[in-house]
């Protein structure tokens, strides 16, 4: 990946920081998820899957799949930024006369299933692989898990399916922010390794940093077609990164910013001097 590639999925990835910053007013989001999968789901839909704005309704596109949906706000930002929905319509989230809210929903273009109920989208997307490889088609088939959401039971179960049917079309990202809400996923329900897991239930398994895009398309290049397994990459991130005032914060878990607050964000993304938001400026809400 050359140096104008790396500046495009820089500059996208700090537009849809901005976007996210922009929704957690109003009613508020999910701030810290959304920024730490931010620029793993900038680099997916600019580098690596086969989906545009004009084959949204073509059956060999490739398919993402949020199933960590409260971090839709990302989604949301990337698919305004590649062009697939206007970033007019991100205005209205939370708003009565829109469909942007807190969870994806299949009446926004490019939103292919619903999610909000963590631990249920791995399982669709094995029936979505299946699906393509009896329909005999080289789709991709990606889901992006939190680490927390591997607490669900579920979500092992389908790990065992998806390695007993061979899909090697299927690909599963787990966003390594090390949260599960407002406790760190060690101090809860330790996971590590989530690697040698998946590993011994028959995938193919690696680690990238999430925030690096020339490491994460040097991981994600390596996956090869014909391995008869499913494939895991596991994305270490950085709960809010970017936002150096709310970075792998506990209590930046769910955020309502009043519009000042919006304002002096805006202002530590870009890293004006004296614009980071200490503890004390921004009230735990």
């Amino acid at each position: 990946m050359n140096k104008q590639d790396i500046e495009i999925l820089t500059s996208t990835a700090f537009k849809v920081r901005q976007h996210i910053i922009n929704m957690s007013t109003g009613g508020g989001c999910f701030i810290g998820a959304s920024l730490s999968c931010a620029d793993l789901i900038v680099y997916l839909y600019k580098k690596f899957l086969n989906v545009t704005p004009d084959n949204l309704a073509d059956p060999k596109r490739d398919y993402f799949l949020l199933s960590k949906g409260h971090d839709v706000p990302a989604l949301y930002g990337t698919l305004a930024e590649i062009g697939i929905i206007s970033a007019e319509r991100l205005k209205y989230h939370l708003k009565t006369n829109d469909n942007i809210y807190w969870h994806p929903n299949t009446n926004i273009p490019g939103v292919e299933f619903h999610s909000g109920s963590l631990g249920h989208l791995l399982s669709v997307a094995i029936g979505i692989a299946m699906d393509c490889k009896l329909s005999e088609q080289s789709n991709k088939v990606l889901v992006v898990l939190g680490d927390g959401e591997l607490n669900e039971g579920s979500i092992w179960e389908a790990a065992l399916v998806a390695s007993a049917k061979e899909l090697d079309n299927l690909i599963v990202v787990v966003d390594r922010n090390k949260f599960q809400a407002n406790v760190q996923t060690e101090d809860l329900i330790p996971l590590e390794s989530i690697e040698d897991k998946f590993k011994a239930f028959g995938w193919f398994a690696l680690t990238c940093n999430g925030h690096d895009f020339e490491d994460m398309h040097s991981t994600f290049s390596s996956l090869k077609s014909g391995l008869r397994k499913p494939a895991l990459i596991v994305a270490d991130t950085i709960r809010g990164k970017g936002l150096p005032s709310i970075e792998a914060r506990a209590d930046r878990w769910f955020v309502n910013f009043t519009p000042e607050e919006i304002e002096m964000l805006h202002k530590e993304l870009k890293g004006e001097a004296g614009a980071e938001l200490t503890s004390e400026t921004i009230i735990a809400r």
